[in-house]
C-alpha cells in the first residue's frame, strides 16, 4: 500500500457514541460538544445493554480502509497488522488507558490452517499492551459479513470459549485441570472490523463470566449502523 493510499483512510472523528464508537448525530453531537463530561450513547446503546463497555475503531469501514484490510487478511500482507495497530492507537487511547491486557479475537482452527495467522493476533500485538490469547472458538462460523444483521448474534451465539491453557501475564501457565480467571481485570478484545458486534459481545460474555472486570474493544474499522 502506498502513502497516499494511507492518507486517504477516511477517519472517526468525536463526537462518537460513548458506547459502541458510532459517529452521533448532528442534535447529540452538539450536546456531546456543549457537556463533554456528561456521558453520551447512541439511540441502539440506549436501548440495549451490552456487555463491551466501550468500542473504538480508526473509521468506517470502507474505501482505502476496507482495501487495506483486504490486503491484511485475504492478500496476507502480514506487514500491514503493524500499521494498523499504530493508527488504532490514538482513537483507542481512552479505551486502552487502565487496561490490564488485550486479548485477540480467536479464528477456528481450521480458518487459521487456510489463511496461516490470525490478523487479530498481530493487531492486539502492536497495541503495546500484554497481549492474553484467553478465547477459543468452539465451532467454526460464517462470516458475519455474509449474514443479515438480524442473524449475527445467533450465527455466533456459543462460539466462544475460555482457552484451555493459555500464558497470562499475571500468573503462570494454566493446565487443563484448571478453569483459567481474569478476577478484577480490565481487558481489551481485539479484531480488525465489527458490524453489529456480535462477535464482540459474544467473547464479552465469555471473558466477564471468568471474572474480568470490565471488557473494552479495538476494532481497525467499524460498519457504521444506520440511526434509528
Amino acid at each position: 500500500m502506498c502513502e497516499s493510499c494511507w492518507a486517504a483512510i477516511r477517519r472517526f472523528t468525536p463526537p462518537l457514541c460513548d458506547g459502541c464508537g458510532d459517529p452521533l448525530p448532528p442534535v447529540a453531537g452538539l450536546a456531546a460538544a456543549a457537556s463533554p463530561d456528561t456521558p453520551h450513547v447512541c439511540r441502539r446503546c440506549r436501548r440495549r445493554r451490552r456487555p463491551v463497555a466501550s468500542a473504538r475503531a480508526i473509521g468506517p469501514y470502507d474505501d482505502r480502509l476496507r482495501d487495506i484490510i483486504h490486503a491484511f487478511k485475504y492478500g496476507k500482507r502480514r506487514t500491514l497488522g503493524g500499521r494498523l495497530a499504530r493508527l488504532l492507537r490514538e482513537p483507542g487511547r481512552d479505551v486502552l488507558n487502565g487496561a490490564d491486557a488485550v486479548v485477540p479475537v480467536p479464528l477456528h482452527w481450521a480458518r487459521r490452517h487456510e489463511r496461516g495467522f490470525n490478523q487479530a493476533d498481530l493487531l492486539a500485538a502492536g497495541l503495546g499492551l500484554p497481549v492474553c490469547h484467553a478465547l477459543r472458538r468452539t465451532r467454526r462460523t460464517r462470516s458475519q459479513v455474509e449474514l443479515p444483521a438480524g442473524e449475527r448474534h445467533v450465527n455466533v451465539a456459543g462460539a466462544f470459549a475460555l482457552a484451555w491453557r493459555y500464558r497470562s501475564p499475571w500468573r503462570w501457565p494454566m493446565g487443563p485441570s484448571r478453569i483459567p480467571r481474569l478476577d478484577g481485570l480490565t481487558v481489551v478484545l481485539v479484531d480488525d472490523v465489527s458490524t453489529t458486534g456480535a462477535t464482540l459481545d459474544a467473547c464479552a460474555r465469555v471473558l466477564k463470566a471468568a471474572g474480568a472486570r470490565e471488557v473494552r474493544a479495538l476494532t481497525a474499522a467499524r460498519v457504521v449502523s444506520r440511526p434509528r
